[in-house]
């Protein structure tokens, strides 16, 4: 990360603001993250080799910032990139600032509050003590069903982030559908708590999302004023219809020593109403489990495991292996192999049909048949 304070900056600016403050400093930082990638049964039955961008951590840039207000009072801001190193193309649906884009007030006494497009609560305190937070979607769920991965961010949302009170955390927010006469539609609300004691960490926490009208007929898609889509496979791409997807998730994870191990579950439901091309809710419960163990300070390895059962407008069960290992070249860039195997079974929705279900591992999107295995090597480097 680059520090550039704008008390230097200040000379060269001195044509344009007349104010510097030493104090105060914007951060430059990105992080670029790039791998080879095998996937069988990718497409049907067709298998996949290439480059992957984006997979441990999502390639970003970004400009970050306070300015130190007096009494404990800062504003804080920053602006994320997401962009795929392989074409060059921003990410996030080609957005500018896709992955985060935010303005608020920091006290150290009472807690941030920050406007824009965030992050929901549990992405923030419930994702950082699972799989996925040390191998992303080899340890995440299939799908992506309850965004476990960090699939969906969330425009107009105002969000208060609690200080850190001898360990316990809480966050809350509320995201505004922005569209004239339609309040009770698209909007999106959610919250989260954690305590943190010694080796151990509890979190939990909800989020609904809503999804918009469309004037009296059936929508063809998702199409919320606030919340990005939550469908990357055809695990639940047949309910991207939904009047509204509700996500609660549990956490818990122990640090002894060299030894990391956690458990979570979270229940994902996607209901329908009027607008919907299906009726009735489907239900996707999952529980994920997951050891790591420190060998050296540069080394770190692990295996997971994820079930997840489908139940309500149609049933399916996917039972998912993983295993990674991450090695620190030097405090910025490190190098990283994982792996995962998929078995699903039962029926699932895709364009309004039933089919034979899918394997399609963590938020990747690609599925093809009852069975999957994906391995990936990469690089990463953070500035």
């Amino acid at each position: 990360m680059k520090k550039i304070s704008l008390g230097a900056m200040s000379l060269a600016l001195a044509g344009i603001s007349g104010v510097a403050h030493a104090q105060n400093s914007v951060t430059l930082y990105g992080l670029i993250d790039e791998a080879v990638m095998y996937a069988n049964h990718a497409s049907g039955s067709s298998n996949l080799t290439g480059l992957s961008s984006g997979n441990l951590s999502g390639s970003r840039f970004g400009l970050k910032g306070s300015e130190d207000l007096g009494g404990g009072l800062s504003t804080v801001f920053q602006l994320e990139s997401g962009f795929d190193v392989n074409t060059g193309k921003s990410g996030q649906s080609s957005r500018l600032f896709g992955r985060q884009a935010f303005v608020g007030l920091s006290d150290n006494k009472w807690g941030t509050v920050t406007l824009g497009r965030q992050y929901d609560p549990e992405v923030d305190l419930v994702q950082p003590i699972t799989g996925d937070n040390y191998f992303a979607s080899f340890f995440g769920t299939p799908g992506d069903v309850d965004n476990n991965d960090d699939s969906a961010r969330f425009n107009n949302s105002v969000k208060y982030t609690s200080p850190n009170i001898n360990g316990l955390q809480f966050e809350g927010m509320y995201a505004f559908s922005g569209v004239a006469g339609q309040t009770g539609q698209g909007y999106t609300y959610g919250g989260a708590v954690s305590y943190s004691t010694g080796g151990l960490s509890l979190a939990g926490g909800y989020l609904l999302a809503t999804n918009g009208s469309n004037d009296g007929a059936v929508r063809s898609s998702w199409s919320s004023g606030t919340a990005d889509s939550f469908f990357d496979s055809a695990i639940n791409e047949g309910y991207e219809t939904a009047k509204s997807v509700g996500i609660a998730q549990l956490s818990g994870q122990y640090v002894l020593g060299s030894f990391t191990v956690g458990l979570d579950y979270s229940n994902a439901q996607y209901k329908s109403d009027g607008w919907s091309a299906f009726t009735g809710t489907e239900k996707y419960n999952t529980g994920r489990a997951f050891a790591l163990y420190q060998f050296t300070p540069a080394l770190i390895a692990g295996v997971g495991y994820a079930y997840t059962a489908a139940s309500g407008n149609t049933s399916a069960h996917y039972n998912q292996f993983s295993i990674g290992a991450d090695y620190s070249l030097s405090k910025r860039t490190d190098i990283y192999a994982v792996g995962a195997y998929q078995k699903a079974n039962g029926t699932q929705l895709v364009d309004g049909v039933r089919q034979s279900a899918q394997a399609s591992i963590g938020s990747f999107g690609y599925n093809g048949t009852d069975t999957q295995t994906a391995v990936m090597l990469g690089i990463r480097h953070k500035f």
